[in-house]
């Protein structure tokens, strides 16, 4: 018994570590949007103000930078979802000797460094006269976030009962009917998760970004440069909002989970 409680303190104790490592830091940042310094900051503390969100407001820098953000995020989404599928689908019917030769060709953007990547694409691109900017950055990240698509994709790939597949076929439905209405609905989970990976993936990336935005601006980006010429609580402010979007949204996201869950167990019952 002494040994059985002696693993569940620690087991308890390394949660609480971990969950501190991992929130301390997002609070710190919390406090010091409100904090009366020019720095961000929690020591020392110069009053409570609520002056930063202003600040934040007024800096149409920082909220046409995160727009591009956004923008960006989406293209990859776009663009690096379809493609993970169709890479995941094509590998998941290859049998061959092949295939480990093809699954490591496809996951080398992973391995490659980001500056390699942006650079690469923006000389490859400017053979065909297409300069730095949005759209450029948007192929330069769908390169190697289609990756990670795939992957989560075929993790998924791997459970899935091919006999259904095959039935589906024998009683006579066609290639596109059988995707969409067996192999699709069972890799739903597994898309929505790999979409928002992609999301989020697209949104913070910043060394392939660097050598492709041009003159177009993301959030990473203008936030790096703002560092060497002097950074304000302001951007405290925007994390704090971005934080509490995202719990509002995991929140709901849960609460309409539940629900759905409740619905179906009662017309189970």
């Amino acid at each position: 018994m002494s040994s059985q409680r002696l693993l569940a303190f620690g087991l308890r104790f390394y949660v609480v570590v971990f969950f501190v490592y991992l929130f301390l830091p997002l609070l710190i940042m919390a406090a010091a949007t409100f904090n009366d310094s020019r720095f961000p900051t929690v020591t020392p503390w110069d009053g409570t103000t609520l002056r930063w969100f202003g600040e934040l407001a007024a800096d149409g820098g920082m909220w046409q930078a995160l727009g591009n953000s956004a923008i960006v995020a989406v293209g990859v989404l776009c663009l690096a979802v379809p493609i993970g599928i169709a890479t995941a689908l094509f590998l998941n019917t290859v049998s061959s000797r092949a295939k480990p030769f093809l699954y490591a060709l496809i996951l080398s953007p992973l391995l490659t460094p980001g500056v390699i990547i942006g650079i690469s694409t923006l000389i490859f691109w400017r053979q065909f006269g297409v300069s730095g900017g949005i759209f450029l950055t948007v192929l330069g990240q769908a390169t190697f976030i289609a990756a990670y698509v795939m992957l989560m994709v075929t993790a998924r790939l791997q459970r899935f009962d091919r006999t259904m597949e095959r039935a589906a076929l024998d009683l006579g439905a066609s290639q596109w009917q059988m995707f969409r209405r067996i192999l699709l609905p069972y890799l739903k989970p597994a898309i929505y998760s790999a979409g928002v990976i992609a999301f989020l993936q697209s949104f913070e990336n910043y060394n392939t970004t660097l050598f492709v935005v041009g003159y177009d601006t993301t959030l990473t980006v203008y936030i790096a440069s703002k560092v060497r010429t002097g950074l304000t609580p302001a951007v405290n402010a925007l994390g704090l909002i971005l934080i509490l979007v995202t719990v509002v949204l995991a929140i709901a996201y849960e609460v309409k989970r539940r629900r759905e869950e409740a619905a179906r167990s009662v017309k189970g019952v």
